[in-house]
């Protein structure tokens, strides 16, 4: 009887501890620092560009490695255009990135606490909100009229944008990629203005959040300077400054 209650002991023990080692290599993080995530998303930018993709191990010894737990080493959010997988522009393969899309790449409080499980749980070092080019939401929010359903919710978001660009703008062909680049600038602000758990970990050099446009002609990102400390515009309230943004290619 002693022995067969040290023997169940001894099981328990282990499951505790093998159900420990899972939780513990799941929330470990990508092991790397903010600088050398945004290093590596901008090296497989330049592979995805150039047509030298890395081969992938998408096979059943990764796959099983994954049930393991994940440690992505950044978080993408973006828009759910079909014409910008994330994976693919940045050339990376299973259990890399964690992606998080939404058309017009806004920022409510799914996407936030989406961003926010990543970032804290899975100990993802970069935040990247990914813009791009003929955006289908923002061309929308540009042209104007009433949304149908719960599209109107997303227009919301982007008038903001919509709203800056054609102040700065005269030129009317000019607008809408203004407001693409305002609207990610304003969702890289809805990170720490509307999550403390982002903004400590930023704060803390735990997380670095970065923004970029993708070509759809070229394939290139090109990266955005947009401070996180800017206020967010989310909605028709009065419009705050940002900081200007100014273009750098990303891999080149």
């Amino acid at each position: 009887m002693m022995r067969m209650k040290r023997i169940l002991t001894v099981i328990s023990i282990t499951a505790v501890l093998f159900l420990y080692s899972g939780l513990a290599s799941a929330s470990e993080g990508a092991g790397i620092s903010p600088d050398e995530a945004l290093s590596k998303l901008v090296d497989g930018n330049k592979r995805f560009v150039e047509g030298k993709q890395v081969q992938k191990d998408i096979g059943n010894t990764r796959r099983t490695e994954l049930t393991k737990g994940q440690q992505p080493f950044a978080v993408i959010l973006s828009c759910s255009d079909s014409r910008v997988p994330p994976e693919h522009i940045f050339d990376q393969g299973l259990g890399d990135i964690f992606v998080v899309r939404v058309a017009g790449n806004v920022a409510d409080p799914i996407e936030l606490g989406s961003v926010e499980y990543a970032a804290e749980h899975l100990g993802s070092p970069l935040i990247l909100v990914l813009g791009h080019q003929m955006c289908g939401a923002v061309k929308a929010t540009v042209a104007g009229g009433k949304p149908e359903g719960n599209i109107g919710s997303i227009v919301k978001k982007i008038e903001p944008a919509v709203k800056k660009a054609r102040a700065q703008n005269k030129d009317k062909d000019k607008v809408l990629d203004a407001a693409i680049l305002e609207n990610t600038k304003n969702t890289v602000a809805a990170l720490t203005q509307k999550s403390a758990i982002i903004k400590h970990l930023v704060e803390e050099k735990k997380v670095k959040i970065a923004a970029g446009v993708y070509n759809m002609s070229t394939g290139k990102v090109e990266l955005v300077e947009a401070s996180s400390s800017d206020k967010a515009e989310g909605s028709h309230e009065s419009s705050h400054e940002h900081a200007h943004a100014e273009h750098s290619h990303a891999g080149h």
